[in-house]
């Protein structure tokens, strides 16, 4: 086996498509479309990379790729977290302990060699996209969601990772019987009335207006959430046109104040790999058509986001936005995944709880020092 760094376009051709050679016979992992997977890797799509420096690593046996890794610095994570902690992900590896201690410990290598103290993953070039799958490997993952085999996790354990942080993962599902429970009906409607607040979904007519107000709330709601860094405006305005063409605007709502201001805020994306599962990453010749077709009429959805701003922290205005985004989305065969809450963050885990919503995975994030 020997290890080789992506340095030319028919290298990261190999990187790119490794992960559909990869899992060809896993009937649960969700090909993403090989052009948004390209666009990760190209500054010009994802400005992430402006403020990354990063590196990517092929795992050959002969001419044969096996595995992949990237080792990579977010120099404003850094400065945001106060530690130097680099970072690792688009591991892919066989059941082989010689090739995970290859590949994990060239990640190591590199971000040591740049001065970082410890590494942390699987992170990925991709907001929210943290973690390897601990608990919970059906059924498939839901848009922008990590996948892997159970195996990876005793892989990253042999090779000194250590666990930092679990995010869990909880679902609600109308064709199962659930409703929103009695009691929480009646709290958010006294919570309304108490401080004046108000529900809304997205204006799409306002779009921009709407995604500079999302991440406004998100830098003064979420500014203290562990793992959380600045997202500059190039990245927020990237994700605007990339999400644009798939969100609902049902799926996104604004709580506002007796004044109009908005002070929270949620989101749920429909879940795309719904559609995405039977292409093979391709929107030709007839996947285009598929999703054309399948999207508007998508009722299962990840949520993706929630943020209240620090002066409404206690007063159950979360609560108020779950059952605001339930209602809106509502369908006989509503299924909402809310992924994801991290594990010590006892109010949100309370509140979701409460509402009924049942538990269904487990994502872990590793570190060791370098």
């Amino acid at each position: 086996m020997n290890i080789c760094a992506v340095e030319t376009a028919a290298d990261l051709r190999q990187f790119i498509e490794f992960p559909y050679q990869f899992y060809r016979n896993d009937t649960i992992w969700v090909p993403p479309l090989r052009s948004e997977l390209r666009g990760q890797f190209d500054p010009l799509c994802n400005p992430f990379l402006q403020h990354c420096e990063y590196a990517l690593f092929l795992l050959k046996n002969g001419e044969k790729v096996i595995g992949r890794v990237a080792a990579f610095i977010d120099t404003l994570a850094v400065k945001a977290w106060g530690e130097p902690i680099g970072l690792f992900g688009y591991y892919e590896c066989p059941l082989e302990p010689a090739a995970s201690q290859i590949l994990l410990e060239t990640a190591r290598r590199w971000l040591r060699e740049r001065g970082m103290k410890a590494m942390r993953g699987p992170w990925s070039f991709v907001s929210q996209e943290w973690g390897a799958v601990i608990e919970g490997f059906e059924p498939p993952p839901v848009i922008m969601a990590p996948y892997n085999p159970p195996y990876y996790n005793e892989q990253f354990t042999a090779f000194g990772l250590k666990k930092v942080k679990d995010l869990l993962v909880y679902c609600i599902d109308a064709r199962q019987g659930y409703q929103i429970p009695e009691r929480i009906l009646t709290m958010t409607d006294k919570v309304a009335a108490r401080y004046g607040i108000r529900a809304r979904t997205l204006n799409m007519k306002r779009f921009q207006e709407e995604v500079e107000i999302i991440n406004a709330l998100s830098n003064l709601s979420l500014i203290h959430n562990w793992g959380y860094s600045p997202v500059t405006e190039e990245e927020v305005k990237a994700m605007a046109h990339d999400l644009k063409p798939v969100v609902h605007p049902q799926a996104v709502v604004f709580a506002e104040d007796t004044q109009g201001k908005p002070i929270g805020f949620a989101i749920a994306l429909p879940d795309v790999n719904v559609l995405l599962k039977k292409m093979n990453g391709r929107l030709l010749p007839f996947g285009w058509l598929r999703l054309f077709w399948g999207l508007p009429r998508l009722t299962q959805y990840r949520m993706f986001a929630l943020g209240v701003i620090p002066e409404y922290h206690g007063k159950a205005i979360d609560s108020l936005l779950y059952r605001a985004l339930y209602e809106s989305c509502y369908s006989k065969n509503l299924r909402m995944e809310i992924n994801y809450v991290l594990e010590d963050n006892a109010p949100m885990n309370n509140a979701i709880l409460k509402l009924g919503a049942k538990p269904l995975r487990r994502y872990r994030i590793y570190q060791r020092e370098t």
